[in-house]
């Protein structure tokens, strides 16, 4: 388990991020159309996973935002924004703010994501929903970067995401 930070007050994940260096844990997902997307769909590109509690909150709409704007001067990369949110929401979302640059995700049909890479929040009034977190992939599906938020109010650290990427 992860402990990271609701406002302030601690809470636990289900498990912990992937190692840098070892192999992403596969996954199925939902997009806003309503079919899947898993790793192997993504082969031969780098990955970033920007991973939040909902689409619905400030901070998370603020990173998916920021990661549409920074997808645009990243070369083979995918963005994926991953949430528990319906991929209404998503679509709802996307839509109202111009955002084609990612790929929003949602764990509709399959829970299997949010306990494989060890961000589901395990207690409290969010348990469930994923905790803020970012993970980068190489083209092999190899970690190169893993980081909680500190706190869920936090936006990403970008800076760091994108060294990893360089």
């Amino acid at each position: 388990m992860a402990e990271i930070m609701i406002g302030g007050t601690p809470a636990n994940t289900t498990g912990n991020l992937p190692d840098v260096g070892s192999k992403a844990p596969g996954f199925t997902l939902t997009k806003t159309d309503l079919s899947d997307v898993s790793l192997p769909d993504l082969a031969g590109k780098r990955i970033v996973l920007n991973i939040f509690p909902s689409i619905d909150t400030p901070v998370c709409s603020a990173s998916v935002r920021r990661f549409n704007q920074v997808a645009a001067s990243l070369t083979n990369t995918q963005v994926l924004s991953v949430s528990a949110d319906l991929p209404f929401a998503h679509k709802r979302f996307c839509e109202t703010e111009g955002i084609d640059g990612v790929i929003p995700v949602s764990e509709l049909r399959t829970r299997g994501f949010g306990d494989a890479y060890g961000v589901r929040i395990a207690e409290g009034p969010l348990q469930g929903l994923l905790a803020r977190a970012v993970v980068v992939l190489d083209e092999e599906g190899t970690v190169l970067y893993s980081s909680f938020a500190k706190d869920l109010k936090e936006e990403p650290p970008y800076e760091d995401i994108l060294a990893a990427l360089a």
